[in-house]
């Protein structure tokens, strides 16, 4: 892992040497993806899939190549299962919209023909006690629309997901379970795979937030064979405003497109209009094709590091951070459990907590920088009975002397504020 590659390293805050710490909000980017952006606008910028000239057929091109790099990176059967978005986000708002004017046979052979809502009345849709936001509020407003019911799957007391519970969440009203691979809070993995195949033993569709672990982790699609799979590009190296919903075909095609304008149309009359094909009819507009193409430069710069590196060089940062925490006395979140390069925790002054923003403020004036507060999971932090969280957070640029400089200035921060 070359540091060398990623030139805001070389930044100082505040005089103090950069330590970035907080790659599970956004990941710092290398050299080549920057150079992919400014090549792109200097050399071939100009709309795409409309027009015969040079410079749009070399940008339709580069666009459709990223596409297809995305699905290779993610193990999709085929590229027009990747549909770009604006982020993980904007892809669990599609989704969440889409599945809800979705339509399905009705089951009464008396109805032969007849088609209902995928989602109606009362039905439930199932999320953990760990999600983010972005995968929490587009399933409530979903809920509102639709009368049905969002169920959270509980946590253990070691902050790890109920299974047992989760099988008994499951039954004939579910539709949708959507759960986040890795909590941006705590770090955890979970048993995506297990939830996975206990839903599909009953039927029900599952989506994977992998805003957390496709960055971090090799994943493939078709070996969890989950349904649908979100991430940002942002926080793989990438830049911001482009994302990917992938979803397996046979969903793709029954979902209608959440998002009306150019591109995503086949033919417009009067009369009405036919949607256009796979994947097509997920974007409307003008496509982020400067992002698509620097999305892939940053896949293949994770990919010439090879995932076995990156995964045991941030498993060893996150065990060496952790374990000097716990000596220290901190509150660490998720003890015990599976991590990918997240550790929440807090400070506490006798029987009372420091504030987490205090401490990152502290630890911001000594140049190293870390996210505090609740981390858009809210219920998450309320279950927890505190304020907030500081959290660190490691990329592959990381390496022990950042643990270091850490460590020595949350000491000198916590001599400070207790």
């Amino acid at each position: 892992m070359n540091r060398e590659d990623f030139p805001i390293l070389k930044e100082q805050v505040h005089g103090k040497a950069l330590v970035y710490l907080d790659n599970a909000a956004t990941s710092q980017k290398p050299q080549l993806v920057l150079d992919a952006i400014i090549e792109a606008y200097t050399h071939w910028n100009s709309n795409i899939h409309r027009g015969v000239h040079h410079l749009s057929q070399v940008a339709t091109m580069k666009h459709e190549e990223a596409r297809q790099a995305v699905a290779d990176f993610i193990g999709a059967k085929s590229n027009d299962e990747i549909v770009f978005t604006k982020g993980t986000t904007d892809s669990l708002n599609a989704l969440a919209f889409s599945l809800g004017e979705m339509k399905k046979p009705t089951p009464s052979p008396s109805l032969k023909g007849r088609e209902i809502d995928y989602i109606q009345e009362g039905d439930e849709i199932l999320v953990s006690g760990l999600e983010h936001h972005s995968n929490i509020v587009p399933w409530q407003m979903l809920c509102e629309r639709k009368k049905a019911v969002l169920r959270v799957i509980p946590l253990r007391e070691d902050l790890s997901l109920d299974i047992e519970a989760f099988k008994g969440l499951l039954n004939d009203k579910t539709r949708l379970v959507s759960v986040a691979h890795i909590s941006n809070v705590l770090g955890t993995i979970q048993p995506v795979e297990e939830m996975i195949r206990l839903a599909h033993e009953k039927g029900v569709p599952v989506c994977i937030d992998g805003a957390q672990s496709v960055p971090h982790m090799k994943v493939d699609v078709q070996a969890l064979d989950c349904d649908f799979l979100v991430f940002s590009g942002h926080k793989i190296y990438g830049p911001t405003g482009i994302g990917v919903l992938y979803g397996k075909r046979e969903w793709l095609e029954q979902l209608p497109p959440h998002e009306g304008g150019g591109e995503m149309i086949n033919h417009v009359r009067w009369s009405g209009t036919t949607y256009n094909d796979l994947p097509y009819k997920f974007e409307a507009g003008t496509p982020n094709f400067v992002g698509s193409y620097a999305l892939a430069k940053a896949l293949e710069y994770i990919q010439d590091i090879g995932w076995e590196a990156i995964e045991a060089h941030e498993r060893e940062l996150t065990d060496y951070c952790e374990e000097q925490l716990v000596q220290m006395g901190c509150k660490v979140y998720g003890v015990g459990c599976k991590k990918a390069g997240v550790i929440s925790f807090n400070v506490y002054n006798g029987e009372e907590i420091i504030h987490p923003f205090d401490v990152g403020t502290l630890l911001d004036q000594q140049g190293i920088a870390v996210r505090t507060g609740h981390h858009c999971a809210e219920p998450l932090i309320d279950e927890l009975g505190v304020p907030g969280t500081v959290r660190v957070s490691f990329g592959l640029y990381n390496d022990k002397a950042d643990v270091d400089a850490f460590i020595a200035a949350l000491k000198k921060s916590i001599g400070i504020l207790a």
